[in-house]
């Protein structure tokens, strides 16, 4: 057997957090060594609380640590609109029977890093703070960085301002540091993640599997829908497990080398990722975009992760 892939979970869940952590947590090709909370969604308080929840609702053993209560430089923003109040409004999820480590995020990645004899992938799903401070602090461990499959920004368009997805958008100075690190990066961003669409039929199918996680699962995606719904959209976007999706089953992506950089100031364009499609600079490319995937593949890819907590 294909030994599984050491990874390091990095949210701000969030529904499409939560739902990639359970593709994760049911893959017997992905171990998680590690996992960290950062704001973006809500603030530190609220998505660490909701981490707890997640990880004892999956039973991801693993250790949690703390991220940063800000952006590395900018004021944080939370996004209550899309995911409520809690950051994780929906279904009564289990009181935490995991708790953060006595460390800070980047500190628990270094441990991670350091005591881990094969290179480590990282997996973040919300803003880019702690991986950008891990690089900050420990530059000499960016050789045991196996990689970074991200969900963040988007070559085309965003979906915060019209120019700048929202993780991104939270610390574009964290995103910048990160795509300039020279640490190989898989960038699922919202010209896929768009389409990773879970519609209504399919949260039926998930619900019918009558596991407590899978009814979680088929709940999520209920409350995640009646956002996107108003905006014209014919299911849940699940943003964030394609960051994991792509890992499990890389078959199911159309992926494209190219430069990507991050757009730090402008009145119209702060947080933009700017993707060199064309090959017009001198720029080497420094990211795996992803631009299309098979949304069959991709719901029953997500479908056999919820049956497995049967």
């Amino acid at each position: 057997m294909t030994k599984p892939i050491p990874i390091l979970l990095d949210g701000d869940p969030g529904h499409d957090d939560a739902m990639a952590w359970m593709l994760a947590q049911s893959s017997p090709l992905l171990e998680i060594r590690g996992v960290t909370s950062v704001c973006g969604n809500q603030t530190i308080e609220k998505t660490t609380y909701n981490a707890q929840r997640v990880m004892t609702l999956l039973g991801i053993d693993a250790p949690l640590a703390k991220g940063r209560t800000g952006p590395l430089i900018a004021e944080h923003m939370a996004a209550p609109s899309v995911h409520g109040e809690s950051g994780l409004d929906g279904p009564v999820l289990p009181e935490p029977a995991v708790f953060p480590v006595d460390l800070p995020a980047c500190a628990l990645m270094a441990k991670v890093l350091e005591e881990s004899p094969e290179p480590v992938t990282l997996v973040p799903t919300g803003p880019l703070t702690n991986v950008a401070s891990l690089l900050l602090t420990r530059p000499d461990l960016k050789g045991k960085i196996a990689g970074i499959s991200m969900m963040g920004g988007g070559v085309t368009h965003g979906n915060w301002t019209p120019a700048a997805e929202f993780n991104i958008l939270v610390d574009p100075e964290a995103a910048d540091l990160v795509f300039r690190s020279g640490v190989p990066i898989t960038m699922a961003g919202l010209d896929v993640t768009e389409k990773a669409l879970v519609f209504p039929e399919d949260f039926e199918t998930i619900r019918a599997l009558d596991n407590p996680v899978a009814s979680v699962v088929a709940d999520w995606l209920e409350f995640f829908y009646g956002f996107h719904r108003k905006l014209g959209y014919a299911g849940a976007p699940v943003h964030d497990a394609v960051a994991v999706a792509a890992l499990i089953a890389p078959e199911l992506f159309h992926m494209e080398e190219m430069y990507v950089a991050v757009e730090t100031q402008g009145t119209y364009c702060r947080g933009a990722t700017i993707g060199d499609r064309y090959h017009l600079s001198d720029h080497a490319p420094n990211a795996r975009v992803i631009l299309d995937l098979d949304r069959e593949g991709f719901v029953g890819l997500l479908t056999k992760a919820a049956a497995s907590y049967s």
